[in-house]
Parts: C-alpha cells; structure tokens; sequence
C-alpha cells in the first residue's frame, strides 16, 4: 500500500530525547528512536532479541538503548552491546534504519537501506531563510495515509468543511487545472476579484493591509512523492499580479503537508505553515499554529468516517471528477513506485 524506498517523516527532533526513546510504527514496522552520546538519531526495530519486548519501553544510557526488561543494551546499528551479567558478542543484530535529521524533521527510508541516500531527501524552499516563519503539529489519524492526500489535492472541501476559516462559494466556482511536471502532480486554482475569508483577513491585518479590500487569491497544490503535499496559498490586493504580487502587497504562505503512514488504516500527519511575511512575529506564528490546529481538525472525523465507509463497502466504487485530478494522479504515482519495487524484488 505503500512505497517503502523512499524518505518519510517520522518525528520532530525534540520528539526523540537523549533519555527515553521514542517508538513509533512506520509503514508496518514498529521501530525505536533514540539518540547516542554524540546526539545522533539512530533508528532500530522495536524488538529486543532477548525477549521481543518493545525497546521503547526502556530508555538510554551512555548513549545506547537499554532494553526494560533485562537491561540488554544496544547501539544504533542494532547490535547488543552488553547486558549484566551475560556474554553478548554472539547475539543477533536486530534491524537498523537509515534515518537523517533535516530541514526541522527527523526523517526514514523504511526500505532497502542501501538504496538511501540523504541527498534525496527534498530541501523545502523557506530552508535557511531569515525572511520565513515556520509552526505546526502533529495529528496521528485513523484512515488510509492516500485519502489523506486527496483530501489535500482537492481543496474544494473547505467551502463546506471549512465554512467559518477558509472556506468560501468562490472556490467552488473557479476553474481547476491539474499537470504533472518532473514528478510532481500539480493542482491550480485562481480566484480573482472577491473578498478575503475570515483566516486570510487576520493575515492581511497582520501584514498591515486592509482585510476588507477585494483580493486576488490562489491555490497552488503539490504533490511530492511518495506522500507529501505542499500548498502555496495566499492573497493579494487585486491588480498587484496575484500570486507575483509584491511582498507588501500579499499574505502569502506554504501548507506544509507531511504525511507518513502508520498501519494499512492510519497515517502520522506533520502539518504546519511556511509564511513569507511577519516572519519575526513569534506571537503571529502561534496564533498561525493555533488557527490551523482548528481548521485541520475539523477535518479528522470526516476522514475518519470516510475509512470506516469504505472498510464496511470495499465493492463500492467512488466517483471520479474533474477536481479528483491531483489525487488521481498522486495515487498513480504512487502506485507506479510500488509496481516498481515489486518488479525488482521479484527480479
């Protein structure tokens, strides 16, 4: 259901201490989080060798992983170091993980481990950018990682779910265009002439412009394989070019979308905002955070529900629209990376 070579969000950095660690299911696997002496992640099965208790139910000392147990303890490449009173040296190693640090996320390839390569993991563009604010979350949500995804391709939800933020009749009503550019699936919607919703009205003010002058404003989704989605999102004061509008002109911003399957029926989801303007303003970004913790919420059932739909009637079919489009091809993506793992496997 899921490509496994690939890079996946799992953790922020302050999730993973340098006393207990953190255990965490990623596309199926239980796995152990933890930092060594030096501070650096290491990312083994959530399996003792000794017993097959969980590891995360220990904690860390000296830099390695102390099992709860029996106080087996190991280091980062899975393989037991000591444990009181006993001969180690010819316990299996248990799995390890390449995992990597980067870009404000801790990140996993629960793959073929020589395959990963760091290098790959993509450099979101307010990297290193005094000019950009960042703030999020983290919801663990009970519904299959892909309809989340088309939750985020097709923004036409938030006229309903979203009435009272972000949602307005004109999104309805504009035009959507989907394209698939250098890998990425590509998700357009433009709305020219209307009145800024209640979310984007607080950010105008913030940016010190009017909320109640009439606004250009723009969706832009971006499907990033194998499971992100990355939304440039804002408005401009009408006839300042939109999207191209000058910084003063505009409250623009990033929907930051990491998504991460857990199970089969359950996705981990880092959400958060990129925000071009006020980006010194600590108390704007909380407010930020804050406001997309409610909108993202109110989301949650109505993906939760849909799940429990589709387990209970797995022959019914789902309609497909024209503003299914950024979905469908991210499931077709997906869908190839998985094809082709499959072929190589078998090969």
């Amino acid at each position: 259901m899921f490509p496994l070579n690939a890079w996946y969000v799992v953790a922020r950095p302050d999730e993973i201490g340098s006393d207990k660690p953190l255990g965490r299911r990623i596309c199926n696997q239980p796995i152990a989080f933890f930092r060594n002496s030096e501070g650096v992640i290491g990312a083994v099965e959530d399996f003792c060798p000794h017993r097959g208790v969980p590891l995360s139910l220990g904690f860390v000392r000296d830099g390695n992983l102390v099992c709860g147990y029996h106080g087996l303890a190991m280091g980062c490449n899975g393989r037991t170091v000591s444990m009181p009173g006993q001969r180690v040296k010819g316990f299996p190693a248990i799995r390890s993980y390449p995992v990597a640090e980067r870009y404000g996320f801790v990140w996993l390839w629960p793959g073929d481990a020589a395959l990963a390569r760091e290098e790959d993991i993509p450099v979101p563009a307010w990297h290193g950018r005094s000019d950009w604010a960042v703030g999020g979350g983290l919801f663990n949500i009970r519904c299959d990682y892909r309809l989340l995804i088309d939750n985020l391709m097709d923004l036409t939800h938030e006229t309903y779910v979203h009435s009272s933020s972000i949602g307005q009749k004109e999104i309805d009503e504009a035009p959507v265009a989907t394209r698939v550019v250098d890998g990425l699936v590509v998700t357009e919607r433009y709305m020219e002439k209307i009145k800024a919703p209640p979310f984007w009205q607080m950010a105008m003010e913030s940016n010190g412009m009017d909320k109640t002058a009439t606004v250009d404003r723009w969706q832009i989704c971006r499907f990033q394989p194998p499971s992100n989605v990355l939304i440039d999102v804002g408005v401009a004061l009408e006839g300042h070019g939109g999207f191209e509008a000058p910084v003063d002109k505009k409250a623009s911003a990033i929907v930051v979308d990491y998504i991460t399957p857990e199970t089969d029926g359950s996705c981990w989801y880092f959400w958060g905002m990129a925000r071009h303007f006020k980006a010194d303003d600590a108390a704007l970004t909380e407010a930020i955070r804050n406001g997309q913790h409610v909108i993202f919420s109110e989301d949650l059932e109505m993906l939760e529900r849909q799940q429990q739909n589709l387990q209970a009637w797995p022959e019914r079919g789902l309609l497909k629209l024209n503003i299914d489009g950024g979905g469908v091809q991210a499931r077709r993506i997906i869908d190839e990376l998985i094809a082709r793992e499959r072929a190589a496997a078998a090969s």
